[in-house]
């Protein structure tokens, strides 16, 4: 129910706001073709400027770009003395955005299909049972309603792993996967248990060990120290989860100051501080290689397991790879619907002017308060995290142009977008999957683990960086 509420006021408030700006603000004649058929690449304005009209830190991105940001703008030299101002449209219309959330879709047909498939072979050998029974000690703890060594407990700890190393494209399958077997002991199909909340709110806080895609950002747009932001990464994140658990925790009545829950987590903030103390010792281009060869590694190690303990069980491994791999494909089918009606209204939310509305009012807070004027710089990051994976990169990129890839706002910027994860997206993939209705309190909390993540990025940034 909360989902649909705030499915609903996203776009009564973005047509609000697109209709009082096309009546009230000059302008704005095309706001609702842009809202229907724009694209994220259609020009919204656009200004000629002389030299003396652009500020000087304009011109010293220009001397090693083509295109600087400035502000909500972007420029770029016409001529000696000449220069083009003008914005782009932030997000694609609702008819290209539904094609992007097909596109999507279908782009996970064939990592879905792979990865259930050798999910399907690891159940058949009972790769996943014997994982459960890993796990198990902590997983009963914080999932009282699962019952003893069932697969779901294998399925999602493939999912924390995958998401750990930041595995995006593994985690999802074996996310889906888990939801599916926790689907099964659901006893109302329509409405959201306690163990899917629990799974879903852990998973959709983003506990990531190393930001390998950040890095690669920062060092594409010459940070002189790309890897600075690693370790406030890892806290911000570590600091959301521990809130996610907390939270559903307290909502399920769950004890969680049990030595079993508590040996765990200091274990697991044991590794983290290993391998921070690792990393800290490798320069950008060895936190990279380091990273990839982890992941990477890991996904290999995981199939080559799979295999050999499915020859070791006599499992027949290509029909099971087969059976499996359909399921992938019909799930992936399955949550257009629910990605093309979230994805759709955070468009109009965007291109309606409404999210900026918002993000004006945040300044302008601080600004009265006396508030820090570089936190609210990269804070769109923040606030936009949830709503738009990609969204939030871009927003990240222009500030660290804007702002200075090493600065303190380029810095923040580049946690913000670490320490959080896409929580509609999660919503709608991972619900959508198995055809929840009611979510109960999943996007409170979800909301509530992200600004934790967000006030552990700003403590971290100013201990680091301020």
């Amino acid at each position: 129910m909360a989902l649909s509420r705030i499915w609903t006021a996203f776009i009564i408030i973005a047509l609000l706001v697109a209709a009082g700006k096309f009546v009230f603000e000059p302008g704005q004649q095309h706001i609702f073709s842009s809202l229907v058929t724009g694209k994220n690449t259609d020009t919204i304005g656009a200004r000629t400027l002389d030299s003396a009209g652009i500020p000087a830190s304009v011109h010293s991105q220009l001397v090693d770009q083509k295109v600087a940001i400035w502000g909500k703008e972007k420029v770029y030299r016409i001529s000696d003395g000449a220069f083009r101002v003008y914005r782009l449209l932030p997000a694609n219309g609702i008819f290209e955005t539904t094609k992007d959330a097909v596109n999507l879709c279908i782009g996970l047909i064939g990592i879905m299909a792979l990865f259930m498939g050798f999910m399907s072979i690891a159940e058949r050998a009972g790769g996943i049972r014997f994982l459960s029974r890993i796990i198990g000690p902590f997983f009963s703890r914080i999932f009282p309603d699962v019952p003893k060594n069932h697969p779901s407990m294998g399925h999602m700890v493939m999912n924390f792993s995958a998401n750990l190393m930041g595995l995006d494209n593994a985690a999802t399958p074996f996310g889906i996967k888990a939801m599916e077997s926790l689907q099964e002991i659901n006893p109302d199909k329509n409405t959201a248990s306690n163990p899917q909340l629990m799974f879903l709110c852990l998973h959709a806080s983003g506990l990531t060990l190393i930001p390998t895609i950040i890095i690669a950002d920062r060092v594409a747009l010459k940070s002189q120290h790309p890897t600075d932001i690693f370790i406030p990464c890892m806290i911000a994140t570590f600091a959301a989860t521990i809130a996610a658990m907390l939270i559903v925790a307290y909502r399920q009545r769950i004890r969680i100051f049990q030595s079993v829950i508590l040996l765990w987590v200091l274990g697991i903030s044991a590794v983290i501080a290993a391998l921070i103390l690792y990393i800290k010792t490798l320069d950008a281009k060895g936190v990279q290689l380091f990273s990839t060869s982890l992941s990477n590694g890991i996904i290999l190690l995981i199939f080559l397991l799979i295999i050999l303990g499915a020859v070791y069980k006599k499992t027949p491994v290509f029909d099971s790879f087969i059976e499996g791999a359909k399921g992938g494909f019909e799930t992936a089918i399955r949550i257009i619907p629910y990605l093309v009606g979230l994805l759709v209204a955070i468009s109009l939310l965007r291109n309606s002017g409404a999210f900026e509305f918002v993000m004006d009012g945040i300044k302008n807070l601080f600004i009265f308060f006396g508030g820090d004027i570089r936190v609210v710089d990269a804070l769109p990051t923040a606030i936009l995290k949830p709503l738009s994976g990609s969204g939030a990169r871009a927003m990240m990129i222009d500030t660290l142009n804007a702002q200075g890839v090493d600065s303190f706002a380029g810095n923040l910027a580049s946690v913000f977008r670490g320490s959080a994860d896409t929580t509609f997206y999660i919503i709608a993939v991972y619900f959508g999957a198995v055809g929840i209705k009611n979510t109960r309190y999943a996007v409170t909390t979800m909301l509530l683990a992200d600004l934790a993540g967000i006030i552990t990025a700003i403590a971290m940034a100013y201990l680091f960086f301020g």
